[in-house]
């Protein structure tokens, strides 16, 4: 994906904000007792097949940095090159890696799990399919992934961020339309939940799928 592309945009947009998002973010789980079960999941899922869990969008790092402090070994992947350099600033017992999701800086078949929260967001329509290509290349087989994303049609775009310059613009998505796509790309979903925003959160309704690399 080209710089001048919508890649670009976002990767520069999240370079801007990086810091004052870790601020805000960096902390999140704290009050997220439902996103800390689901990874708890996965974390049970890794430590069963001896691999290490990909957090894919992992922005600050604090997903990865969650699961490593409870023995997972993780590889956080971020298409932004500011996000990489906090999340290895702040945690520097992690590997992290700057790649796009449509061409994961990966091994086929080396992560026992996959995690991606709210980074599918910001790929349009048509890449969905080919970004869940590449998970499921990454995983080994049987291997889960966790996805979340804000319900919905809309795209809501920002050319400000907390006083911050950006251009991003933010896909929601409807359950059952990413569910299909998943077991087109050779998926089994095997769980779905929604929810509505946290009153720390914006006010969008949150979708949660489970699904295993058949």
């Amino acid at each position: 994906m080209s710089e001048t592309g919508d890649h670009g945009r976002v990767r520069a947009s999240y370079d801007t904000v990086a810091e004052e998002y870790r601020q805000r973010i960096g902390g999140e789980l704290a009050g997220k007792p439902l996103d800390r079960a689901l990874l708890g999941v996965l974390a049970e899922e890794a430590a069963g097949s001896g691999t290490p869990v990909a957090d894919l969008g992992c922005g600050p790092g604090h997903v990865a940095g969650w699961l490593a402090e409870r023995g997972v070994r993780v590889v956080g992947i971020d298409l932004s090159p500011a996000m990489v350099g906090i999340a290895r600033r702040e945690h520097p017992g992690v590997e992290f890696r700057q790649g796009d999701l449509l061409d994961l800086p990966a091994a086929d078949g080396e992560f026992g799990a996959a995690v991606a929260l709210y980074s599918v967001i910001h790929l349009e329509p048509a890449e969905l399919r080919p970004a869940f290509a590449q998970m499921r290349r990454v995983l080994r087989p049987g291997g889960c992934l966790l996805l979340a994303f804000h319900l919905g049609t809309e795209v809501r775009h920002l050319d400000e961020w907390w006083g911050h310059q950006v251009e991003v613009d933010f896909h929601f998505l409807e359950s059952e339309a990413v569910a299909g796509l998943l077991t087109d790309a050779g998926f089994t979903v095997e769980a779905r939940l929604e929810r509505t925003n946290l009153p720390q959160e914006a006010e969008t309704r949150r979708g949660y799928l489970l699904a295993r690399r058949d």
